[in-house]
């Protein structure tokens, strides 16, 4: 299963690239936010194929295909294309994700960024990897000496995007500085230790799930918006289900608890 996963992440990658900076037709889908090209179903095509090539039996969960159940304790949950947007506007920062879950645990995760050719692989118990190395465990260092990312998408929930600002302000005023990129690479640089912390109001589970064990492997932690732990239950409705999600050491998620309650 990890050499399937770490096969289709480059395959898919590659074809990415095949698309990127040239001409796409894109489709608006349920906000302005959220587009999907032709890159993104190609690159689903792909991974669906392969996964189905070697684990026919496994069940699928993908950002446009939606839930294939065949009711099997494993599960391969797939963003051909986190970072839809940024790809669109010819910004490389973009990439695939692919998580597999035990029931309602992932318990394996990838990320592949292909304009940099980076692969990164955690698996539960084992750590988180970047091109085979294995990456240092998250320093805890305060709130006030971290880079923060922030990302926020099209919204008619006011009093949730109320809630996300006063989070935001609080950020802007006790960190060092405010980054983002509203796409894996917020997460990814994360689980380095590159930011003290991300915090994500629009979520699907394809985004967070190989990317929250990602964090936890490499000593972080990713928590829903209110500091509870997340819950995944894979069925039909978690396709819709938005996971509003802060991530860092835990210095930082502890720093953050005045405004996550």
């Amino acid at each position: 299963m990890k050499d399937t996963m770490i096969s289709a992440l480059r395959a898919s990658g590659e074809k990415l690239l095949e698309y990127f900076t040239g001409p796409l037709v894109t489709k608006q889908k349920e906000s302005q936010s959220s587009i999907v090209t032709e890159a993104d179903i190609e690159s689903e095509t792909l991974i669906i194929n392969m996964i189905r090539k070697g684990f026919p039996g496994h069940n699928i969960i993908s950002e446009e295909a939606g839930y294939i159940n065949h009711n099997s304790e494993y599960t391969w949950v797939i963003d051909p294309l986190d970072g839809t947007s940024n790809f669109a506007s010819g910004i490389p920062w973009f990439g695939v994700l692919i998580t597999l879950f035990n029931k309602n645990t992932p318990v394996m995760g990838g990320a592949y960024l292909p304009v940099n050719d980076v692969l990164y692989f955690a698996e539960t118990g084992k750590g988180a990897f970047k091109n085979g190395e294995l990456l240092q465990k998250i320093n805890n260092k305060a709130l006030s000496d971290s880079l923060f990312s922030f990302c926020v998408d099209y919204t008619e929930d006011f009093h949730f995007l109320d809630k996300g600002l006063e989070i935001y302000k609080f950020i802007v005023q006790n960190s060092r500085n405010v980054r983002s990129t509203n796409s894996l690479i917020d997460f990814i640089y994360v689980a380095e230790g590159k930011y003290g912390g991300v915090v994500n109001l629009f979520t699907r589970v394809w985004d967070i799930a190989g990317l929250g064990l990602m964090i936890s492997e490499a000593g972080g932690v990713m928590k829903n918006i209110n500091g509870d732990e997340i819950q995944f239950l894979l069925n039909e409705g978690i396709i819709n289900e938005n996971f509003p999600v802060v991530a860092g050491s835990e210095e930082i998620i502890r720093s953050l608890r005045p405004v996550l309650s």
